[in-house]
């Protein structure tokens, strides 16, 4: 079925490719709002994976948690995987930062540049330390579930559990009740993962029928650059994967071909969420390390969105032929670390974050108007890479706790092991 399901989703993708040059070529007049009617099938899966991503997270997290045992285990697997985002994090951007001037992508741009005091409507100031600590502690559980705002339902599921894991005896009901819930939700996921084909068709055809992919041509050298360093990003993220996992990573990255391919065609990696974490669940990935390491890499660890930020600033210096003395730019990487992380569930999230750090170092924020029309196609990357990334670390983590498994044999109702539930054994099998 895996395999079936990833062919649908490759042949959705090229159908979308067709439909939408065919729209842009053969009704210039009505594409738009075409592309947008079309683009409505893919908004309602996205609605649709939202509707189901802050019960997800709670019942899995909460579980997870509170099967972990001690606080100082809970602690202890916190320290880890901030340290490997904290890593992850500045490897990304670095290496954002040597492409950018080795590829030198900016000089000699061939096209008009943008006006610099033009606005690109961003909120350039939605970004600050301040503003970042404040909004990690949700005013409500009920608002931060509705706004599907993962930090905080994790920072209150942390809470929560902890809670539970000081009062075993009152909490069995209750735990079992969420375990019970964690696996409906992921039922649920199953449903909803059925329209991931349909969705994937409908949001290439609205992409390609609005713009065109002669759009993509205006900005080729840059386009060119940004993936180039992206498959570079990802090389330095399987050796990695190899080097701390073994041979068997290989398996992982077949188990999370569905995941990426929904992300890139989405652009979105939260609607690769819920695959996601089946993927590392069917990989031997411990529930409780999965169910706690993969919602924090959601704000922590966009290996992707890092890169690009660090690429895309640098770009738009060049292109104004602004001096970026490799101090200033080392700046530009330490202010990036900062006001990069908690940008999951941002509307156009790595354009606020370049926008603010723009108008800090004396660049024109007008230099986004050049690649805002290409945004989508360059968010395809960024979300799968994520995914990557957000795989990677959790399989990793699991690895270092002595959590991660044989590859476990999943049956058609089941999309992950029960291992949350005290006292069952989920079946494991050799792959």
């Amino acid at each position: 079925m895996s395999n079936r399901f990833t062919q649908y989703i490759l042949i959705a993708m090229v159908l979308g490719i067709v439909t939408g040059t065919l729209i842009f070529n053969l009704m210039p007049d009505g594409r738009a709002e075409l592309a947008a009617d079309i683009n409505l099938i893919a908004m309602l899966f996205l609605r649709l994976i939202k509707m189901i991503i802050a019960p997800l997270v709670f019942a899995t997290l909460v579980g997870g948690i509170a099967h972990m045992g001690s606080g100082a285990k809970l602690g202890r697997i916190f320290a880890k995987t901030m340290g490997w985002f904290i890593s992850a994090s500045f490897v990304s951007l670095l290496l954002g930062l040597l492409m950018v001037n080795l590829l030198q992508p900016g000089s000699n741009f061939p096209g008009t540049l943008p006006d610099k005091t033009q606005s690109t409507g961003l909120p350039v100031s939605a970004f600050s330390v301040e503003k970042f600590l404040t909004h990690l502690i949700p005013t409500s559980i009920a608002d931060a579930m509705a706004q599907n705002e993962i930090l905080q339902i994790v920072i209150f599921a942390v809470f929560f559990s902890v809670a539970m894991g000081a009062l075993p005896e009152r909490s069995k009901t209750l735990l079992q009740l969420i375990d019970d819930i964690g696996h409906i939700m992921l039922k649920v996921t199953s449903y909803v993962m059925l329209f991931a084909p349909l969705a994937v068709w409908a949001a290439i055809t609205a992409t390609v029928a609005k713009n065109g992919l002669a759009v993509l041509w205006k900005l080729v050298v840059f386009m060119g650059g940004f993936y180039v360093s992206l498959l570079i990003l990802w090389a330095v993220l399987v050796v990695v994967g190899f080097v701390v996992i073994g041979p068997r990573y290989s398996h992982l990255l077949k188990l999370i071909r569905e995941p990426l391919m929904i992300a890139f065609s989405t652009a979105s990696s939260e609607a690769a969420y819920p695959k996601t974490l089946e993927g590392l669940n069917r990989f031997g990935a411990s529930k409780r390390i999965s169910s706690f390491v993969l919602p924090l890499g959601y704000s922590f660890n966009l290996d992707g969105t890092m890169m690009y930020c660090t690429f895309a600033s640098i770009f738009i210096a060049q292109t104004y032929k602004i001096d970026m003395p490799l101090g200033t730019q080392l700046a530009m990487l330490a202010t990036l670390m900062v006001t990069s992380k908690g940008v999951a569930g941002v509307p156009r999230a790595s354009l606020v974050v370049i926008a603010s750090t723009l108008s800090q170092f004396g660049i024109p924020e007008a230099g986004l108007l050049m690649i805002m029309g290409i945004d989508t196609f360059l968010d395809m990357g960024r979300s799968a890479t994520n995914v990557i990334g957000n795989t990677l670390a959790t399989s990793v983590v699991a690895k270092w706790e002595g959590e991660l498994g044989t590859e476990h044999a999943l049956g058609p109702s089941d999309v992950v092991p029960p291992d949350m539930i005290p006292g069952e054994v989920p079946a494991m099998a050799g792959h």
